[in-house]
């Protein structure tokens, strides 16, 4: 398969890359870095993004930020890097898709584990991946051609507790190679409409 990965050399994307990337080929995406530069945030670089490359089996999104602060000095600007970036960039993708994946083909977006497991400092991003989960529930329900749609809700990753453990108090984090196995069964499997949690 012709695989569109959007985040590859993040943290996450770095290990998604490695494992699909034995069996397929991989276009990879980034902000700074990749065979192609694309924006979450910027719907017309993702329109461009694929001008460029055409036609694809599989899009595979790891990437999206949120702001994580206290809720009572949080501004509406903030709350809004969430929505522009992680919520509304993964959704464009999603609807991109419709017309570059081929017959039978699939979109996995990311979403996390707060959207069940709220904690501190997590409002925004519990909002933006709840919405991420409804989402590919219901777009599941109307994707033409035999396209599919998942979302992967990973715990925090043990690469990421240096700069994030201390807002997963008592969280058990999981590897990114161990989160990667949920993309590949996303990508390689027959489901759609799911929510994988890898906790």
């Amino acid at each position: 398969m012709k695989i569109l990965l959007i985040g590859a050399h993040g943290t996450l994307g770095q290990a998604v890359q490695a494992n699909l990337a034995a069996r397929h080929s991989i276009v990879s995406v980034g902000r700074n870095s990749g065979d192609y530069r694309a924006d979450l945030a910027q719907p017309a670089s993702l329109a461009a993004l694929f001008e460029k490359i055409g036609k694809v089996d599989a899009i595979v999104s790891a990437a999206g930020n949120v702001h994580f602060g206290p809720l009572g000095e949080m501004t509406a600007e903030q709350f809004n890097i969430g929505l522009q970036d992680k919520l509304l960039g993964q959704v464009q993708l999603a609807l991109l898709a419709q017309r570059y994946l081929n017959d039978g083909g699939s979109v996995t977006l990311t979403s996390g584990i707060l959207s069940t497991e709220p904690i501190r400092y997590g409002a925004s991003a519990s909002a933006v991946n709840g919405a991420i989960e409804a989402f590919v529930v219901a777009a599941a329900l109307e994707l033409p051609r035999g396209l599919r749609i998942n979302a992967i809700s990973p715990t925090v990753l043990t690469e990421s507790m240096a700069a994030y453990g201390s807002y997963f108090a008592g969280f058990e984090s999981v590897s990114a190679e161990r989160a990667a196995l949920a993309y590949q069964r996303s990508v390689e499997g027959a489901q759609t409409g799911r929510v994988y949690r890898v906790q």
